[in-house]
């Protein structure tokens, strides 16, 4: 199956590599919030951020986390080192909704023969700055209109840096800063069509902090695009890919973890967090459509509705058939090709 998808999808890899030219773009400037151990797809998610990093497609200036573990910056930091940038800035939730390991955050503790970590770090959860003060330092230190927020997690620090007041990294509060400096929120969050029959699905990033994803609904002063969960059924990643193409080493981390995630093999795991990453640095190359403006609705029990309105800011990813094998062979490319270290 997956050798079938190579030739559908040669112009989509072959857009992706990028063409030396005086008019070449400047790297979309990205902070990357993710529940890194609740799914595999988040440390996908970053490892094909790293992968158009090295491309100059994006600059990733924080990783911050929504999940309460102090092993989840431990594995993100284990995972920008193996792709070769070891000193992004790090950030951490504290009082997170979500505070248990999960289940492939543990990589971090395996060693080798010689007793040597097999995926090393520097930095876990407790000794990481707090979260939403390192975006308002980052954000700071930005062009105007510049920086794209990717959030594949849980909403709460983006809603906590929305309630923040003038600091030592800038005067503005945190709507005036996100006006300021924010081009656009980019979501996997919501449903926004039927799944599996069920036409009022609550998404798990949605659930497990309802107060945080309805302040952001209502309040959140730039535009903002959703990938909804139906996205992320629809591009599954191929259990043949990884079973096959992570082998150039003995131990490599996206496969351990996938390994260590997935609840029966073989998996084709939903590639959810993927898909919002993909579209925040690749807008303009057709692998979705986007809905029409509107505004998203979450209520009390996480819910999300979408109106269509023309003063919205809010749009949500479409995929067709076509676009569903471009966007999956993408993924495949980017995940399994060799980091650069």
């Amino acid at each position: 199956m997956l050798r079938t998808l190579l030739l559908p999808a040669l112009a989509s890899v072959i857009a992706l590599t990028p063409v030396p030219s005086m008019a070449q773009k400047a790297p979309v400037k990205m902070i990357f919030d993710t529940d890194m151990g609740n799914d595999i797809d988040d440390a996908m998610a970053l490892a094909m951020i790293h992968q158009l990093a090295r491309r100059g497609a994006v600059e990733l200036l924080a990783v911050t986390s929504t999940k309460d573990h102090a092993k989840s910056v431990a594995y993100i930091d284990a995972l920008n080192t193996w792709y070769g940038f070891p000193d992004i800035p790090l950030g951490a939730v504290r009082d997170g909704a979500a505070k248990e390991e999960g289940r492939f955050n543990g990589q971090v503790d395996r060693r080798g023969p010689t007793d040597q970590f097999l995926f090393p770090y520097d930095i876990d959860g407790t000794k990481a700055p707090e979260a939403v003060s390192l975006i308002r330092q980052t954000l700071a230190a930005q062009p105007d209109g510049s920086v794209m927020l990717v959030q594949v997690g849980f909403f709460t620090n983006f809603a906590r840096l929305l309630d923040t007041k003038g600091d030592e990294h800038s005067p503005l509060d945190g709507p005036a800063l996100i006006r300021a400096k924010v081009k656009e929120l980019v979501l996997m969050a919501g449903a926004f069509q039927t799944i599996r029959h069920n036409t009022k699905h609550i998404e798990y990033n949605v659930k497990l902090d309802i107060p945080s994803a309805k302040r952001i609904a209502a309040d959140w002063p730039t535009p903002v695009v959703w990938s909804g969960y139906e996205i992320g059924i629809a591009a599954a990643y191929p259990w043949k890919s990884i079973v096959e193409d992570y082998d150039y080493v003995e131990h490599h981390l996206i496969k351990d973890s996938y390994l260590a995630y997935v609840p029966e093999q073989p998996h084709d795991r939903p590639t959810w967090d993927l898909t919002a990453a993909l579209y925040a640095i690749y807008p303009d190359r057709d692998y979705f459509d986007l809905s029409p403006k509107g505004h998203v609705l979450v209520d009390d029990e996480g819910r999300t509705d979408f109106r269509v309105k023309e003063d919205g800011n809010d749009h949500y990813l479409i995929m067709d058939a076509v676009q569903t094998e471009r966007v999956r062979e993408a993924f495949v490319q980017l995940c399994t090709e060799p980091p650069g270290r």
